[in-house]
């Protein structure tokens, strides 16, 4: 399966370097194409570079792991190559001081991103795990499975993007509809506060035991 990353920094370059690993046919994108380059060379197994829009073109599911504040304007330029295909945002609505979410209570970032790109399945996923537990490519902490919580109005998206989630060796966890971004994203919060604020370092994750 290809899989398109949209971004180039630390989320997107140690996620996509870890689903080439597994077995995924990965395409980084970035508005600079040398930061693309950069990471699809890091990455080795056969990743490649190309435009944003020839990126999108060219997969059959996407990665948004660029700033919530650049959807906008990354997207609205990717709306035609995006219908019709599975997108996970892997977002954060952050306040530029990291003290709290622009977006919350009656939406989400992943729900304001559907409605930039009408016709394609978004899957709010990945967005509650710090890049560095990805760079590690090791999905465990303490013997435990870290938890990887995703949410969708499409199910056999959901499925396509649990699967990602399981190959990397992550517990893939069910959230709901895409509305549970809103109960998934204050997660994320949550996760930094422990991590940054209060000193446990982002070697962290949460495990959803049931």
């Amino acid at each position: 399966m290809k899989l398109a990353v949209i971004g180039s920094g630390n989320i997107g370059k140690s996620i996509g370097s870890w689903a080439a690993k597994v077995g995924y046919e990965v395409i980084f994108s970035a508005k600079n194409e040398a930061n693309a380059a950069a990471a699809a060379l890091a990455a080795g197994n056969g990743a490649t570079s190309a435009s944003p829009a020839k990126a999108v073109k060219s997969a059959d599911l996407v990665l948004y792991a660029a700033p919530y504040g650049g959807a906008q304007d990354i997207l609205s330029e990717l709306k035609s190559a995006l219908k019709g295909k599975v997108l996970i945002d892997a977002s954060n609505p952050l306040a530029a001081d990291f003290s709290g979410l622009t977006v919350g209570f009656t939406s989400s970032a992943a729900e304001e991103i559907a409605k930039l790109v009408p016709g394609t399945k978004v899957v709010k996923a990945f967005n509650t795990v710090f890049a560095k537990v990805y760079d590690s490519q090791n999905p465990e902490i303490s013997g435990k499975k870290i938890s990887v919580f995703y949410a969708g109005d499409d199910e056999n998206a959901k499925k396509t993007v649990a699967e990602l989630i399981s190959k990397m060796g992550f517990d893939a966890v069910n959230s709901g509809p895409l509305a549970s971004a809103r109960n998934i994203e204050p997660l994320a919060m949550l996760n930094i506060a422990l991590g940054y604020g209060l000193g446990y370092g982002t070697s962290v994750g949460f495990s959803f035991n049931r």
